[in-house]
């Protein structure tokens, strides 16, 4: 009889044939495969040349097919870890990224005396507010976004952490905000129209929290032109952008009169996050 193993090495197969890079296809069809039983690795690595439990190959089936047209594991399973807490994810939020949590490192850094109310601006899946609520407990944290569902799946991740002191506001950017806040943070879209981009990415991902006009910077001018108004003295602002955008972001800083601005790399070298007093 075909072991759980057995199928997970046809899934890596089905899922080479479908385009996935054989590393990936490992990784994902080991996933999709404790996914459908319930199982964390060390039963996997236990129990793995025993035959699959009933109701296992029916369920394997169907996300190995997911996946095979590109949706994204995170989407399958319904969740995604950021900063060590696991969060709910849907087709309405933007799955979190690893450089993201970059942000949270650098405001980490800050006097935690000093920020008491935070906001985080396009929040998606809420995993930056639930992050800072737990680094600076003694903070109030306000997460905008644009989406309703989004704001909504974000809601469901801060009551999972029970993070009451993050609220929500369906708003565009900075506009309803009335500060004086300490901390700003975003992660907006920052992509360009005419960028090509994964399967994964364009067909299940929502475009709202992808793109942001001809050259990716639209969003990013408004926050960056914005933010200072919003801000208490000693106030910072830490923003993503992206790839090759570093020069850019340092120059609209400039003219919109940031005089400090730090700007943080990802684990690969590259230019990510600016940090702005």
């Amino acid at each position: 009889m075909t072991s759980v193993h057995d199928r997970i090495a046809e899934a890596r197969q089905l899922l080479q044939r479908a385009g996935l890079a054989p590393a990936d296809a490992a990784i994902d069809a080991e996933v999709l495969a404790r996914h459908a039983l319930g199982w964390d690795r060390a039963r996997l690595v236990a129990e793995g040349r025993e035959p699959a439990p009933d109701g296992f190959e029916e369920r394997f089936h169907g996300y190995l097919a997911r996946r095979a047209v590109r949706e994204p594991v995170a989407f399958i399973t319904g969740h995604r870890e950021f900063w060590g807490l696991d969060f709910e994810v849907s087709h309405d939020v933007l799955i979190p990224r690893p450089e993201t949590e970059l942000i949270v490192e650098a405001a980490s850094r800050f006097n935690h005396d000093s920020v008491r109310r935070i906001v985080d601006v396009g929040t998606g899946s809420g995993c930056l507010a639930v992050a800072l609520a737990k680094e600076f407990p003694s903070a109030r944290v306000l997460a905008t976004d644009l989406s309703s569902a989004a704001l909504t799946v974000a809601a469901r991740n801060a009551r999972r952490h029970r993070a009451d002191r993050v609220s929500f506001l369906r708003a565009d950017l900075l506009e309803a905000i009335q500060g004086p806040v300490d901390l700003i943070v975003a992660n907006p879209p920052y992509v360009s129209e005419d960028v090509q981009l994964s399967p994964e990415i364009v067909r299940f991902e929502p475009a709202l929290a992808l793109y942001s006009g001809s050259d990716g910077l639209t969003l990013l001018r408004r926050l960056i032109s914005s933010a200072r108004a919003c801000l208490a003295d000693g106030g910072r602002f830490v923003v993503e952008f992206g790839f090759g955008q570093d020069e850019r972001v340092q120059e609209l800083a400039a003219a919109a009169g940031w005089r400090d601005v730090t700007i943080e790399h990802d684990l690969q070298q590259i230019p990510r996050v600016a940090v702005m007093k």
